[in-house]
């Protein structure tokens, strides 16, 4: 029998919270629509910046921007250390990607998304002088399975017993990259299926967490933002997340260090983002496995969102319509 006085903090009103969120992925990925597929990510990511942030700015929350476009992409606005909401209501870190995937906005490919991670103040950890992460991601089954130190065939290996599945069945997502040539080489020496991505590996982590997708890890250097953001989506999920910092010369290890971060250090989940009270959003530009893309048809809008909550480990799928005389 369950308990009418049982701890009912995971219904706390951050659920009003991301539901506000929403609003502002959706607003970026609608103002990306016109740039999809021409060639020009620099003007789809400025439309999609301008518009979350004028959404932002309307969302009862203290928001304070940990991760933002201005250390990576010189933006003007998002940037990091920006302080973002009405002033009112929580305090809280935030994390925006407005295109996650500006490269396969520009050339019409799938998997762009509109991303929002927010947590508690002073939950989210600061790596942004360091822009890339080596990663590994998986869904439940491979908590206490896993583990980056080790080689990626005796991971593939742990990781099928623990789902009961051959070895041959294993699907392992990775950023096709140079860096990563002698990775997928050894993926498939393993004797695994790897799934290569041009962009976009915030949905390819996410997508390796969740029960019902087509692959079952992710691994690989990428963005150590979007790191951070898919952590906070992983929470939600219940599967398992690893990084290690790659900084890309001696310089730039060492404004890691100056900024108080470890460079052997493996960061577990708990590292990434402390705490279960995190919340993840995302709308789609273009199609992808985790979501459908804006599409526009007639006098309107389409756009699908997810929201995951760390606090209730729920996914929600938003499907919304929208005049498009109100937006373009």
């Amino acid at each position: 029998m369950v308990s009418l006085t049982a701890d009912l903090s995971p219904l706390r009103p951050d659920r009003n919270l991301a539901m506000e969120l929403v609003r502002a992925t959706e607003a970026a990925a609608i103002r990306a629509v016109p740039f999809i597929g021409r060639g020009a990510k620099e003007a789809a990511d400025g439309a999609a910046v301008d518009a979350m942030r004028a959404f932002l700015g309307t969302v009862d929350f203290q928001g304070r921007v940990v991760i933002g476009e201005g250390e990576k992409d010189n933006a003007p606005m998002l940037f990091n250390g920006e302080v973002v909401g009405t002033g009112q209501g929580p305090l809280c870190d935030i994390a925006v990607d407005p295109i996650d995937g500006t490269s396969l906005t520009a050339a019409g490919r799938q998997n762009a998304l509109s991303v929002i991670a927010v947590s508690d103040r002073d939950t989210m950890l600061d790596a942004s002088s360091v822009f890339y992460m080596d990663k590994l991601v998986t869904g439940p089954a491979g908590v206490g399975v896993v583990d980056i130190r080790l080689p990626i065939g005796e991971n593939i290996r742990r990781l099928a017993g623990a789902l009961d599945k051959p070895v041959d069945e294993i699907v392992v997502s990775v950023l096709n990259r140079p860096r990563h040539e002698q990775l997928i080489q050894d993926i498939r020496d393993a004797g695994a299926g790897t799934r290569l991505m041009s962009d976009g590996d915030v949905a390819g982590g996410i997508n390796a967490a969740r029960h019902d997708a087509r692959t079952d890890m992710c691994v690989g250097v990428g963005g150590s933002p979007e790191g951070i953001v898919t952590a906070c989506a992983i929470k939600a999920l219940g599967g398992h997340i690893q990084g290690r910092l790659w900084p890309r010369d001696d310089d730039e290890r060492q404004r890691g260090i100056d900024a108080g971060l470890d460079m052997d250090r493996v960061y577990e989940a708990d590292d990434l983002v402390r705490g279960n009270n995190t919340i993840f959003v995302a709308t789609g530009v273009t199609d992808g496995q985790l979501v459908a893309g804006v599409r526009r048809e007639r006098g309107y809008v389409y756009t699908e969102s997810v929201v995951l909550r760390g606090a209730s480990g729920t996914l929600r799928r938003i499907a919304s319509e929208h005049l498009v005389s109100k937006w373009l």
